[in-house]
């Protein structure tokens, strides 16, 4: 395929190839961790209840304050419900063998898990706590390949294409062309696993140098725009184009108006929720843009807000079928490796950049060192290392809602 139009060929649910993904029985393993899944939220969800209206009668109308370390609380229990009862929809759904509903399941769970996790290191910083989410994210990760329908077709496909001779594999391939297209004509791209990490890695390094290149056109200097200890990436893009990704994709193809607004208000609300994060868990600021136009607590501001909507007009509408060409040009025997090796080393750029920041944190703060890892990333990744690293950033503990 050469053009960005959708391919003529259209699977839907009575198309055997799906109809046989779907059909295909879940690992025992996998419906094992089903029944840990019902069995975990079923038990911690009236808990988690009872709990929490135990503790609203507790509270008297002079005890109720708005202070950042009490709103991160009310957030914490919030999302620990909805994982609570995500669970058990969840384990249910791996149980009975709904690859299809499971895998969408799988795919919504891990942003409220990472979410989870984000809240338990804003309250308390790294704690033993966050064992949980990151454990479920790694689970729900795997489990979400495992069961999306349009992945184990194509591992199908693989194995297929890998028995046909070369002219049958190559007619075979027309007419699966552009794998990771979504085939049921709602969207422009699958939104699998590994469409979206392609589109996290791209963006973050994309978007790193757009800044980069912005910053040094308008101040006439070059400065260190990266977010991670380690490469050209910028997560806060690769989360934006996700977002952006996710929430846009059925609209690829409608007025670019709308694709524009669109964008301007997801790209505006994700850029003042991470600048509001990263204050409340570490007593970052990253930026201020008080005193311009639009100016949302100094967050975000309406020429950001336009900025992100020429960015998401772009990404729609230009970058996203290029990148999707791009991603079908791996090799498909190197395309799970690959991925995976990707994501272990950006997971370990991303975990040892929040390790690092919280030891700064700690720091900046005057405690002293309480752990092997604490004195590690002092000694490998000091104040002065870290200020170097992330110059846009200032450290004020005082402004964090740590408890």
């Amino acid at each position: 395929m050469t053009d960005g139009n959708p391919p003529a060929y259209h699977r839907t649910t009575s198309d055997p190839g799906i109809t046989g993904a779907n059909a295909a029985r879940l690992p025992l393993i996998v419906r094992i961790y089903g029944a840990l899944c019902l069995t975990i939220g079923a038990v911690s969800l009236p808990l988690l209840v009872f709990l929490i209206v135990e503790e609203v009668k507790s509270l008297s109308p002079g005890s109720v304050n708005t202070s950042l370390t009490f709103i991160l609380t009310g957030e914490h229990a919030v999302v620990l419900v909805i994982n609570a009862a995500a669970l058990i929809v969840f384990g249910v759904l791996l149980l009975r063998n709904h690859r299809h509903h499971a895998a969408r399941w799988a795919y919504g769970l891990i942003p409220t898990t990472l979410l989870e996790g984000l809240l338990n290191l804003a309250l308390y910083g790294l704690d033993v706590a966050l064992l949980l989410p990151f454990v479920q994210l790694i689970l729900l990760v795997v489990i979400s390949i495992t069961a999306d329908p349009s992945l184990h077709e194509e591992r199908r496909l693989q194995r297929r294409l890998k028995q046909m001779n070369a002219r049958d594999a190559y007619e075979e391939s027309v007419r699966i062309n552009m794998a990771g297209r979504d085939l049921s004509g709602k969207g422009y791209i699958s939104l699998d696993f590994f469409n979206l990490f392609w589109v996290f890695v791209f963006t973050c390094v994309i978007g790193l140098g757009i800044e980069t290149v912005y910053h040094w056109i308008l101040f006439g200097e070059y400065q260190d725009r990266a977010g991670l200890l380690w490469g050209p990436f910028s997560p806060i893009y690769g989360f934006g184009g996700v977002l952006l990704t996710v929430f846009l994709n059925r609209l690829w193809d409608d007025n670019p108006l709308l694709i524009f607004l669109a964008s301007a208000v997801i790209g505006g609300a994700f850029e003042y929720f991470t600048s509001w994060f990263m204050q409340a868990a570490f007593g970052i600021t990253a930026w201020d843009y008080t005193g311009q136009w639009l100016s949302i607590n100094g967050r975000t501001s309406g020429k950001y807000m336009i900025m992100w909507g020429l960015l998401g007009l772009a990404w729609i509408k230009l970058c996203l079928p290029q990148l999707l060409r791009l991603i079908n040009r791996i090799p498909w025997k190197w395309r799970y490796s690959l991925t995976t090796v990707a994501f272990v080393l950006m997971f370990i750029d991303g975990t040892a950049t929040l390790m690092a920041l919280d030891c700064w944190y700690t720091r900046m703060a005057g405690m002293q060192p309480g752990s092997p890892i604490e004195t590690f990333f002092g000694e490998h990744f000091n104040d002065a290392y870290m200020q170097q690293r992330f110059q846009t950033m200032t450290i004020d503990p005082a402004s964090s809602g740590r408890v």
